[in-house]
C-alpha cells in the first residue's frame, strides 16, 4: 500500500518501534536493529523501542542483545512500551509515538488487522514478515484508500517470504541484457550438522491459509486485479508434482505468499510505471522419488484435516508429530538459524552475482 503526498509529520519520540519484540521471532529482529544501530550504518542515532505485553520479557531481550554485542546496555534510546494485540488503546498509543512499527506477531489473520489499523489511524508506517496471501490482500482491499490519505505505508511479506522472490525478480530484470520475461524461482532447505526445523508459528500459518482458499479466491474477486498482459512466451505451471531436471529431484508448487507477492508487484509496475511485466513460478526441491511418497502420505492426511475444526486443532496442537519433527514449538536454535542463513547467502551469491 502506498503513501499519499502529505505534508511533513510531526517529530515523534520513536523512528521505529519493534512490536512482539519478546517472541520467537522479534527477538532476532531486536538483535539486528541493535546491531544495524550500534554498527554506523544508519545516518545518526537510531531513535527505538520494543513493544510488548511483558515489561520484564522485553528487559531480558534487550540485555540478551547487548550481550550479544558485547555491551553493558543499549542506552537510554531504546524504549520500552507496553501494549495488547487486543488492547486497541495501547496500540494506538503505541502508533502515535513512532514513525515506523515491525509488526512481528502471528499468525497475521488472527493478530496482524489490529496492529495495521492502529498504524493507519494514528499515521504510522506499518511492515511485517507476513507469509499469508489472504491477510496481505484482505489488509490491501480494506485499507489501501486510508493509507494513501494518512500518507502512511503498510507492507507485508518484508522476510524470507517474500524478499528473496520479489526483489529477486527485479534484480534480475535489471541486470539482465535485454527484456526478462520469466523468472522460476527454486527453493531448497539445507542444514549445517545442527540440523534444521522451523517454528510452528510457519506451520499454523500453513494449516489456516489452506482452510481458506475459498476465501482468498473470493477476495481477489473482490479486488478486482487488472489483467497483465503475457509477454513472451507463456510460463506454463510445472504442475503439483514434478521432476526437475535442471536440478536432478523432484519438486512442487511452492504454496507460501511469493506467487502472490510478485504478481502484484508486477500488476503495480505495469500500471503505474508501464513497465514490461514479469511472470512468475515458485517451486520446492524435495528430493528423489523416496521423498515424494512420504510427501504424498503426509499431504494427503493434511489436506483431509484441515478441512474440519478438530482436525485443524490436532495439527496445530501437535506440530511436530505431524510434520515428521521439522516444524517445533521451541523453533530452531541460534545455530541452527545462522547454518540456514549462510545456506541462503551462499546460494543468492550463486544464482544472483553473474
Amino acid at each position: 500500500m502506498a503513501a499519499g503526498g502529505g505534508g511533513a509529520a510531526p517529530e515523534r519520540p520513536y523512528e521505529l518501534v519493534v512490536f512482539g519484540a519478546s517472541g520467537f521471532t522479534g527477538q532476532f529482529v531486536v538483535e539486528e536493529v541493535a546491531r544495524a544501530a550500534a554498527g554506523g550504518e544508519l545516518r545518526g542515532a537510531l531513535r527505538w523501542a520494543v513493544a510488548g505485553r511483558s515489561r520484564e520479557r522485553l528487559q531480558a531481550v534487550l540485555e540478551r542483545a547487548a550481550e550479544r554485542l558485547g555491551k553493558a546496555a543499549l542506552g537510554a534510546e531504546v524504549g520500552v512500551l507496553l501494549c495488547d494485540v487486543g488492547d486497541a488503546a495501547s496500540l494506538a498509543a503505541v502508533a502515535r509515538q513512532t514513525r515506523l512499527v515491525l509488526n512481528c506477531v502471528g499468525p497475521y489473520r488472527f493478530f496482524g488487522e489490529p496492529v495495521v489499523e492502529a498504524c493507519v489511524e494514528n499515521g504510522a508506517s506499518c511492515i511485517d514478515i507476513c507469509g499469508e496471501p489472504q491477510f496481505l490482500e484482505g489488509m490491501y482491499l480494506k485499507y489501501n484508500e486510508k493509507a494513501a490519505e494518512k500518507g502512511v505505508y503498510v507492507i507485508g511479506s518484508c522476510g524470507f517470504d517474500s524478499i528473496p522472490a520479489d526483489m529477486g525478480v527485479l534484480y534480475t530484470r535489471d541486470k539482465l541484457k535485454g527484456t526478462l520475461t520469466a523468472v522460476e524461482s527454486f527453493l531448497k532447505v539445507k542444514s549445517g550438522p545442527e540440523g534444521s526445523c522451523a517454528h510452528d508459528g510457519t506451520w499454523k500459518s500453513a494449516v489456516y491459509g489452506l482452510a481458506d482458499q475459498d476465501n482468498l479466491r473470493k477476495l481477489r474477486k473482490k479486488i478486482g486485479y487488472a489483467p497483465v498482459p503475457v509477454v513472451g512466451a507463456k510460463l506454463k505451471s510445472r504442475g503439483l508434482v514434478f521432476y526437475n531436471q535442471e536440478f536432478k529431484e523432484y519438486s512442487i508448487r511452492f504454496m507460501g505468499s511469493d506467487g502472490s507477492v510478485v504478481k502484484r508487484s508486477q500488476c503495480y509496475l505495469h500500471a503505474e510505471l508501464q513497465e514490461t511485466p514479469v511472470q512468475y513460478g515458485a517451486y520446492v526441491n524435495i528430493g528423489g522419488l523416496g521423498s515424494v511418497i512420504k510427501l504424498m502420505f503426509a499431504g494427503i492426511l493434511f489436506l483431509l484435516l484441515v478441512k474440519f475444526s478438530f482436525g485443524r486443532k490436532l495439527l496445530t496442537k501437535y506440530p511436530e508429530f505431524f510434520s515428521a519433527g521439522f516444524f517445533t514449538k521451541k523453533g530452531p536454535t541460534q545455530k541452527q538459524s545462522l547454518a540456514m542463513l549462510l545456506h541462503q547467502l551462499q546460494w543468492f551469491k550463486q544464482l544472483y552475482l553473474f
